[in-house]
Parts: C-alpha cells; structure tokens; sequence
C-alpha cells in the first residue's frame, strides 16, 4: 500500500499572504493532487503544523484551505491522518487545544493525533507522534519505548539535523531514542536531512529567504517495504539574480513574475544600463524585489560577509565567529526565531 506523506503546510503563513496561498495552490494544482489520483493513493498522513498560527486562524485562510484542500480531499475519498504540531497547539505545554481537532470536526475523512497513538496503515503498525511537551513528554517516550511497530512518524524536534541549510539544531531529543525504529519519519524542520533512520521530510514549498534552492514537496510512502520516494515541487518562490553588466535586452524576466527576487550586485560599470535591467524586472510584475550592492554592516577585520550569503547565514556565521562567553546555540536560535517572526510581518 502506498500513503502519501506531507508535512508543515502552514496554512495561512505569512499573514495570510495571497501571493503565498496562490504559489501554494500552484503545487497542490499541478504536483500533489495529480499524484495522488495518479497513484491511486487513498490515505494521506500529515505529519503536523497544519496551519501556520497557533494562536488563531484567519476566516480567509480557513476558507481557502477547506475549499482547495480539505474538500478536494473529501470529494477524492482520501482518509487524512492528522498529527498535532507545535503551530496548532494553541499551548506550549499541551496539545489538549489546537486548531486541527477545533477546526476540521466537520469532515469525517480527518482523525485527529494530539496523543501518540498505534495506527494501522495498511499492514503496517506505526506509532504516531505528536508534538511532545510537557504534559505529554513520559507517556511518549515510555510508548516509544514499549511499542513493537517498526516505523513511527511525527512532530519531533531532535538533535542533530538541521533546521534549514544554515542552521544544525542542538537542542531536543536524541536521536538514539528512536534507535529501534526501522525508519522513523518527522516533520518540524523545513529542509529535509536525515541520518539513515530519521528523515526529516521537509516541507512542500518556499516560505522564507533561508529556503532559497532548497528541494521541497512531499513524498510517497510504500508501507510494505517501509521506504520513501520524493515528489519534488519545481515551482519557486524566491530568486537570487546575480548581475555582472547583465544585457537587459537579452535577460528573460518572465519567470519571475508573482515571484520575490533579491539582485546581488557583482560588476556594474553603467548606471543607465542597470536601472533599465531594474526596469524590466519591475514591468516583468515581480512581487517584491531587493537589491544588495554591499555589506555595510560593521565587522570586525577578520569577518567577511560573502554576497551570496542571505541574512540569517551571514548573523549566524557571525555569532559562531565572534569570541564572546555565550551558548552561541541559544544565540542562534534567538536570532532565528526573532528573523522569522520579522519574515511573518511583512
């Protein structure tokens, strides 16, 4: 049996953002659905952080997840596993409140996990995990450790594999906790990694300027032989240009448009020139764009700041660099944090 598996959907993200929802809607229009009804896949698993506020839920963004997913969904036949992730606990210390279960009641295709629970896919006996906290940490763990089924799935937040390119995180659990497992399945983290018995799938789709060339989707799930393939999302959202007195005339701008674009200045000898390449950007209906000419930020001697690199790399480089008395971990991961609740408001 084959169950298709997707992870951190963070419906409603950026503020609701039309842009986002219809790059959104491009993915599940053209790769998600198509596989499914190509496949013949009638369960879908839903590893967590379904909706992107775990304090509320915009009506429009609701609207639109019930109209473009939820529904489809039911009309399809397709039965969708749940998992409670940290953004639909309303409460940091218990997944009793959250949006999945208070928002999704109406539709009789969609089980709800806020507790781990043994779930039969197929043949195959797998321990689905929620997002563990303080309420619910020593009943986890202790089923984690009592469980005979070969594979689990969940929200986890482990250490050792990474947030996104930039970032490897330090804190959590260990790894080794799931040891017994013959693949262990998590969502949580945008990027995918893995260390040959956790996979972190990764996201379908771009959200934020750290995920720039990273592979996204979701994947397919053969219960039978516990493996996984990837179903990749080609569509982008963000685009680094780099410009070396590039010819305006001869650059095609069209896949660009409805898109977010940074232009990193390398070489430019003619301002007419380039303000005409800015110009056809512009007329090319871009979404936003933002241009880096140089690093003015002040560094010491010894620190270089590369025009490739994006902001979060480049202040999370800088901490590691700096020879200062601090857990530089918790420092990076104040700063990631504050850089994506700034991300959120624009």
């Amino acid at each position: 049996m084959k169950v298709a598996i997707i992870t951190d959907q963070h419906f409603g993200a950026r503020k609701n953002s039309n842009l986002f929802h219809d790059y959104f809607l491009k993915f599940y229009n053209d790769v998600f659905f198509p596989t499914l009804e190509e496949h013949g896949i009638t369960t879908v698993v839903d590893m967590g952080d379904t909706f992107d506020s775990r304090k509320g839920i915009d009506f429009s963004a609701l609207s639109w997840a019930k109209n473009n997913y939820y529904d489809r969904l039911q009309e399809m036949g397709v039965k969708v596993h749940t998992i409670v992730g940290n953004h639909t606990a309303y409460y940091k210390n218990t997944n009793n409140v959250n949006a999945v279960d208070l928002l999704l009641r109406e539709y009789d295709n969609v089980t709800v996990y806020s507790e781990p629970t043994e779930v039969m896919l197929g043949q195959l006996p797998t321990l689905f995990i929620p997002w563990i906290n303080q309420e619910n940490e020593a009943r986890t763990l202790k089923l984690i450790e009592k469980t005979t089924c070969p594979c689990a799935m969940g929200h986890l937040e482990l250490q050792g594999f990474r947030v996104n390119k930039q970032i490897v995180m330090e804190h959590g659990l260990e790894g080794k906790l799931f040891g017994k497992f013959a693949r262990v399945y998590s969502g949580h983290y945008h990027t995918r990694s893995n260390n040959g018995t956790v996979f972190y799938l990764g996201n379908p789709y771009e959200m934020f300027w750290t995920d720039v060339g990273d592979t996204r989707g979701f994947h397919l799930f053969d219960t039978e032989t516990i493996t996984h393939e990837p179903v990749n999302n080609p569509y982008k959202m963000f685009y680094n240009i780099y410009y070396e007195d590039t010819d305006h005339q001869t650059f095609d701008t069209r896949e660009y448009e409805n898109k977010i674009v940074k232009v990193v200045v390398r070489k430019k000898t003619d301002t007419k020139k380039f303000e005409k390449f800015i110009d056809k950007l512009y007329a090319s209906n871009i979404a936003e764009l933002k241009v880096v000419e140089n690093f003015d930020m002040q560094e010491p001697e010894s620190f270089e700041a590369f025009e490739s690199e994006d902001t979060l790399s480049i202040l999370n480089r800088y901490i590691a660099e700096a020879e200062v008395s601090l857990d530089k971990s918790i420092v990076q991961k104040m700063i990631q944090e504050i850089y994506q609740e700034a991300c959120e408001l624009v």
